[in-house]
């Protein structure tokens, strides 16, 4: 019965989104499956199995506010094909401190005309970057759905409950417990930009920090709940370069690639993204390999 009546409230919780966003009409199923790719492209260092969830945030603050315009190569051209907006704000959860993330991501009226799309994320973590929620909910034309985790911490482990409704309206439920912390899209995005490529012979993270070796070809790995299951996921680190984004300005980049998760044995790319090598870690370039093309997303504007 107590289950029930958890799935109702988070039934009406997707319905009432849902309501809101097709009233702003967006949707695709092309471009709400690579949202979710667009998402991961802040993550760029490993979750080391020892960690302690409390960390101490050195790379950004609330009000932070960022801007991306996306492209497609369509037809041997790039096409603009809409923005994502990336926020992060004070908030409380439960009545505690908290910061909370959000991720927008919407096609223009151009690109409408062959897809349209509305992916919305958000995220509720602890000031020490402790996760605590989270909620992915994508509008594909007709089609709903909804990847939602809680995040508790009972006996020192953490404890992960994730739902999931289907495109059918259809709800289903999974749990995962670990001695370890366990991440969504978001919240790791938070955590791994707190985090640092460097050539120092010190290879031991504390709970505090966690420094990438910076030798070209490095796989690291983190544990992802996506609403479904908890995954691990691979990137490799490719190096260093400059690039200028549509802002105007000049930066100096880490640049990461993000393996396929379902061909991780091909060692296939499905994005390469650029951070700047800074403390702040702002993510400021993703390229796309497609099945049937390449999308790139350009930072246009931040403060």
């Amino acid at each position: 019965m107590k289950s029930e009546k958890v799935k109702v409230k988070s039934e009406k919780f997707a319905t009432a989104l849902a309501r809101q966003q097709v009233t702003n009409s967006c949707g695709s199923k092309f471009f709400t499956f690579h949202f979710s790719l667009f998402t991961l492209l802040f993550l760029f260092f490993t979750l080391p199995s020892h960690a302690q969830c409390p960390t101490e945030n050195t790379a950004f603050r609330a009000g932070e506010d960022l801007t991306y315009d996306l492209y497609f190569h369509w037809n041997f051209i790039w096409v603009k094909c809409g923005a994502a907006h990336y926020t992060m704000r004070a908030a409380t959860y439960k009545g505690q401190p908290a910061l909370r993330n959000d991720l927008l991501f919407t096609s223009n009226k151009r690109c409408d005309l062959v897809f349209t799309m509305r992916d919305t994320l958000i995220s509720y973590i602890t000031p020490q970057l402790v996760p605590l929620y989270f909620r992915k909910g994508s509008l594909e034309g007709k089609h709903y759905t909804v990847d939602e985790v809680w995040y508790t911490y009972p006996n020192g482990k953490s404890h992960v409950k994730q739902h999931f409704l289907n495109r059918h309206g259809e709800w289903s439920e999974h749990h995962h417990e670990s001695p370890d912390c366990n991440y969504d899209m978001l919240s790791i995005l938070s955590l791994a930009r707190n985090w640092s490529v460097t050539t120092s012979t010190d290879k031991t993270p504390t709970s505090r920090t966690r420094k990438l070796r910076g030798k070209i070809g490095e796989r690291i790995h983190f544990p992802m709940a996506t609403g479904k299951r908890v995954e691990t996921q691979t990137l490799v680190y490719r190096g260093k370069k400059d690039w200028k984004a549509n802002d105007g300005k000049k930066y100096h980049c880490l640049v990461f690639s993000l393996l396929d998760y379902e061909e991780k044995e091909k060692d296939k790319e499905l994005l390469r993204f650029y951070v700047t090598d800074d403390t702040r870690h702002m993510p400021v370039r993703i390229d796309f390999y497609l099945r049937f093309g390449t999308a790139k997303a350009y930072l246009a504007k931040s403060n």
